[in-house]
């Protein structure tokens, strides 16, 4: 039997101290021991983006992340921030947009698009194109998406 390790993380706020596999990724911990399933595993080599998630203020790949490295961390989920309002102009403008379609990638790109607004200023398509350009969606061709979070950012959202 594998060795456990005992971790204590806040998720969402909440304090929480689990025993883990060594090896088990966070995002799959989030979703398996946790129930949040809200951000997906993808291609779980951190290309695509979907299970990216707030750890201590950054975005962070979750498949690529060990659930023993988030021990001591604040772990904000998408669920999270979303039950928070901190997203809610965001899921907004992405709903009046048409900028989701299938939803797989779509806690993915509200996380980034949310890192992109907290860091401030007004950046342009293209610098949003490029903040965004770690996180993959295969049905809208990212000028929906790109419209709703400039919207957020020039505060028309």
């Amino acid at each position: 039997m594998e060795h456990m390790m005992d971790i204590t993380l806040t998720v969402n706020g909440t304090q929480l101290r689990r025993r883990v596999e060594p090896r088990q990724h966070l995002v799959d911990f989030l979703r398996e021991e946790l129930g949040l399933t809200g951000s997906h595993a993808g291609c779980e080599h951190g290309v695509c983006g979907a299970c990216t998630l707030r750890v201590d203020g950054d975005i962070v790949r979750g498949c690529l992340m060990l659930a023993v490295q988030a021990n001591g961390c604040r772990v904000d989920t998408i669920e999270g921030l979303s039950d928070s309002g901190e997203l809610a102009r965001l899921q907004k403008a992405f709903h009046e947009k048409n900028a989701l379609q299938c939803g797989f990638c779509t806690p993915g790109m509200l996380l980034a698009a949310q890192d992109l607004i907290l860091k401030g200023g007004k950046p342009t398509r293209e610098e949003i194109r490029t903040h965004l350009s770690g996180n993959y969606c295969r049905c809208t061709g990212y000028q929906a998406i790109v419209d709703a979070i400039e919207e957020v950012i020039h505060g028309q959202g």
